[in-house]
């Protein structure tokens, strides 16, 4: 007892660099449903796809980009699928962008079905680009895994998403990368901070600048590490 006490105390102290109270404390809030979100959070995403649609019914915007962080990818997944679901009217670009995704860590529950369905209707989706950024670097999120492929629910003709790496080895200097080595959550949010040689992915220049998602990544293509094998032991769309 007094050893796990210990190693109990030395985890919250580290709890600055691991996070890693934070990451159980994640995942038992996306698995405590079995892949069903509890009904506040159900209501939450369903007034956020009507925001979604109000927005793109406006008429004076040239993009909608919803953008799903981590845990939040599939939050995003399900609100996109549930707005498109309801009618989003024509003009503007819809964007969808995942960064440093753990779609898996949901779609592989066995309750997740409506997650499952979503994934594989916005998988072949021509109303929308859906691009999903990650990085082998980051050790908190499921990098370079495609998420409709690896959940099982992948459909012929397939056209989302487009699984690009961030490559922190490339856009990162040396120097940020040393600052970085040891602080793995920071990495895990690095999406969301300037790059020192940014490539086609520039959070910024996605979401301030001129260009749509789809503009900016077109022509572009998977990563050559893109994983699709179908592991989710769990496929069903129910």
């Amino acid at each position: 007892l007094a050893a796990f006490a210990a190693t109990m105390a030395a985890t919250r102290l580290l709890e600055p660099w691991t996070f890693a109270y934070y990451l159980v404390t994640d995942f038992a809030h996306v698995a405590e449903g079995m892949g069903v979100p509890p009904p506040d959070l159900a209501a939450r995403l369903s007034q956020f796809a009507d925001r979604l649609r109000a927005v793109a019914a406006e008429g004076d915007v040239d993009e909608v980009l919803l953008v799903g962080h981590s845990s939040g990818a599939h939050l995003a997944v399900s609100v996109m699928a549930g707005a498109l679901a309801r009618g989003v009217a024509q003009g503007p670009a819809l964007s969808l962008l995942t960064l440093g995704q753990a779609i898996p860590m949901a779609s592989f529950l066995p309750r997740a079905g409506a997650l499952r369905r979503d994934l594989g209707r916005l998988a072949c989706c021509r109303r929308i680009v859906w691009v999903d950024v990650s990085a082998p670097g980051d050790g908190a999120c499921f990098a370079l895994c495609d998420p409709v492929a690896v959940s099982g629910v992948a459909p012929p003709g397939q056209l989302w998403p487009l699984v690009v790496s961030a490559a922190f080895s490339r856009t990162l200097s040396p120097r940020r990368l040393r600052a970085l080595r040891w602080r793995h959550f920071r990495r895990h949010l690095q999406y969301l901070c300037a790059f020192d040689r940014p490539g086609r992915y520039d959070w910024f220049a996605i979401t301030a600048g001129p260009r749509t998602l789809g503009d900016r990544f077109a022509g572009a293509g998977h990563s050559p590490s893109r994983v699709t094998v179908p592991v989710s032991p769990h496929r069903s769309i129910a």
